[in-house]
C-alpha cells in the first residue's frame, strides 16, 4: 500500500502551481486541517479531545440519554464513545447509572463538574475560532459559515 503525500503547513505556496492553488476542494483542505489542528491543540491543552467536546455538548443540549443514543447523535461510533465515555468518567464529568427502564443499559449524565468543564471548552474554542477567522471581518465570517453550510446540506 502507498502514502499519499501529505500538504504540510510549512510548504512555499509561492511555488504551488496556480491550478492547485486556485481549487475550491484543495483550500476547503488545507482549511479543514488548519482548523483541526488549532482545534486538538487548544482541546489537548485544557486535557479535551473533539469528542469529548461532542459528547458534553449533546449532554448538554439533549440531556442524558443511553451510549446508543450518544453514538447517534455525534455520530461517533459505539465501539468508541465507550473509550470516551470512560476518559470522561474518569474525569468526573460525567457519570453512568442503570437506566430504570431497561437495567442491561446505561444512562450518561453530565456531572456539575463537566458542566464546568464545558464552560472553559467553549471559551477555549471560541477563542480558536477567532484565531482561525482572523482574516476575515464579522461579515465575511458569517457569510463563508453560510456557504459552507450550503455545501455540507447539498
Amino acid at each position: 500500500m502507498s502514502e499519499q503525500p501529505s500538504e504540510t503547513p510549512d510548504m512555499d505556496e509561492r511555488q504551488t502551481p496556480e491550478r492547485l492553488r486556485a481549487l475550491p476542494s484543495r483550500l476547503l483542505a488545507l482549511t479543514a486541517a488548519r482548523a483541526d489542528r488549532l482545534v486538538s491543540a487548544c482541546l489537548a491543552a485544557e486535557d479535551a479531545r473533539k469528542w469529548h467536546y461532542a459528547v458534553l455538548v449533546s449532554l448538554d443540549e439533549h440531556g442524558p440519554t443511553s451510549q446508543a443514543g450518544l453514538s447517534r447523535r455525534t455520530g461517533i461510533y459505539r465501539s468508541d464513545l465507550v473509550s470516551v465515555i470512560n476518559e470522561l468518567a474518569d474525569q468526573g464529568h460525567v457519570e453512568r447509572t442503570p437506566d430504570p427502564a431497561d437495567r442491561r443499559r446505561n444512562v450518561v449524565t453530565m456531572t456539575d463538574r463537566g458542566r464546568a468543564h464545558l464552560r472553559r471548552l467553549d471559551e477555549v474554542l471560541a477563542d480558536a475560532q477567532d484565531e482561525l477567522m482572523e482574516p476575515l471581518s464579522v461579515a465575511e465570517r458569517a457569510l463563508l459559515a453560510s456557504l459552507l453550510e450550503r455545501l455540507i446540506q447539498r
